[in-house]
């Protein structure tokens, strides 16, 4: 379930609730129904759209040189998280 499931459930309970015109005979209220997948979708989209903001990516790159004056290998590692550097 994603951002497209809630807009999808969005634009259908909208179609349901204001465009759907037929008469069941009072067993089931379309309008209400219509409204429930709008909110069911608004809370779908909603949801997803915090997943992927908090979404993180870390990069790590590791850099092996030798020390002339030893002849040491010396590597170092640096670490980040979304284009910013990690304490």
């Amino acid at each position: 379930m994603g951002i497209g499931t809630g807009i999808a459930l969005i634009a259908i309970g909208a179609i349901v609730a204001f465009a759907v015109n037929v008469d069941l005979g009072g067993t089931v209220d379309l309008d209400l129904i219509g409204y429930i997948l709008m909110i069911a979708g608004a809370v779908v989209f909603l949801i997803s759209l915090v997943l992927v903001l908090r979404r993180r990516s870390t990069v790590t790159q590791q850099r092996v040189s030798t020390d002339p004056a030893s002849g040491e290998q010396i590597a170092t590692r640096r670490t980040t998280d979304n284009g910013e550097p990690m304490a």
